[in-house]
């Protein structure tokens, strides 16, 4: 199964906008993507299109997360998704 670690750049963590953006992205391409903590297993995976999961999540600046999907073209849309976490949605 394709995975892909970032760290969250947003200064305030995965809250509100940046998790709403993330969310988006997440269900757009038809992928099931699932993100966890870098020190969580996979079974503790989210879903990763859930602005609910991306909350209680409680990723927070810097902190490592793991995004993992399945099938051809999972490895672009984790590279994407990835993107966006590594991305400062905060900065004015």
């Amino acid at each position: 199964m394709p995975e892909r670690t970032a760290t969250i750049a947003s200064r305030v963590g995965l809250h509100a906008r940046p998790a709403a953006l993330f969310a988006e992205a997440a269900g757009q391409d038809g992928f099931e993507v699932t993100i966890s903590r870098a020190e969580d297993s996979a079974a503790e995976a989210l879903d990763a299109a859930s602005i609910l999961s991306l909350m209680s999540l409680g990723a927070k600046h810097g902190d490592r997360v793991v995004l993992r999907s399945e099938g051809p073209g999972a490895d672009a849309v984790l590279e994407k998704l990835a993107a966006i976490l590594e991305t400062d949605h905060d900065a004015a």
